[in-house]
């Protein structure tokens, strides 16, 4: 079994777009009358679907956060810390992880995180 989220925002091609910069792949999706109305993206084991008909929020948190285990969280908050709006840089939990936050365009926060090497 496998659970995949499906967010429901304002503009499915430019959140699908702003994903494909992060290195999700855009592996099928949905127009209709030119309009792109649902997306399905991949990176590595993680997929996640968008759907029209969600709003963007000024809330500090949404409804529901994404959690990506990923390897080289350092190197990758280097490479997007200037294109995204991060929420906390890089940082050490008391749960083993080393993880950091960014906020994607509809506010929905992503954390990318990787267990700490002993």
């Amino acid at each position: 079994m496998k659970a995949v989220p499906m967010i429901h925002v304002p503009d499915v091609r430019a959140t699908a777009a702003w994903y494909g910069e992060l290195g999700f792949t855009l592996v099928r999706t949905n127009e209709c009358e030119g309009a792109m109305d649902w997306a399905l993206l991949s990176s590595g084991e993680t997929d996640v679907m968008f759907n029209e008909g969600g709003r963007a929020s000024e809330a500090s948190r949404r409804e529901i956060d994404l959690y990506v285990y990923t390897t080289g969280v350092d190197d990758l908050h280097s490479r997007l810390r200037a294109r995204v709006d991060v929420v906390e840089a890089p940082h050490d939990t008391f749960y083993g992880m080393r993880e950091f936050i960014i906020r994607d365009p509809n506010r929905f926060w992503i954390t990318f995180g990787e267990p700490i090497k002993p």
